[in-house]
């Protein structure tokens, strides 16, 4: 059974740092692609960044610079450091897996979300 459990939400002020993990298990985690959204009620889920199983990564461009995505294969955990934060950035995070990319929407797997909140 496939499970991507998020942590690492939480409250932090304009311009601080939060680092997210997702633990993944039930799926050869070393071989896919995997990836943080973002999602605010009532907007599209936004991609934020992705990393693929050569570790190559993409950035959404609101992110470049202060975000890192990550992987650490030996423990099944994908990562998402985050600096600078904005309000805006207030959002559920959600970790995402699929074996590709383009696959993610019919047979990708999501995890139940980790909420930030970026306030004063």
């Amino acid at each position: 059974q496939v499970q991507l459990v998020e942590t690492g939400g939480g409250s932090v002020q304009p311009g601080g740092s939060l680092r997210l993990s997702c633990a993944a298990s039930g799926f050869n985690f070393r071989t896919y692609w995997m990836a943080w959204f973002r999602q605010v009620p009532g907007k599209e889920r936004e991609e934020v960044a992705s990393i693929e199983y050569d570790l190559s990564t993409v950035y959404s461009d609101s992110v470049k610079g202060r975000f890192a995505i990550s992987k650490d294969n030996t423990k099944s955990t994908l990562y998402l450091e985050m600096n600078s934060l904005k309000p805006a950035e207030t959002a559920m995070y959600y970790c995402a897996a699929s074996l590709r990319a383009d696959w993610l929407q019919d047979h990708g797997y999501w995890g139940q979300g980790t909420q930030v909140i970026v306030s004063a």
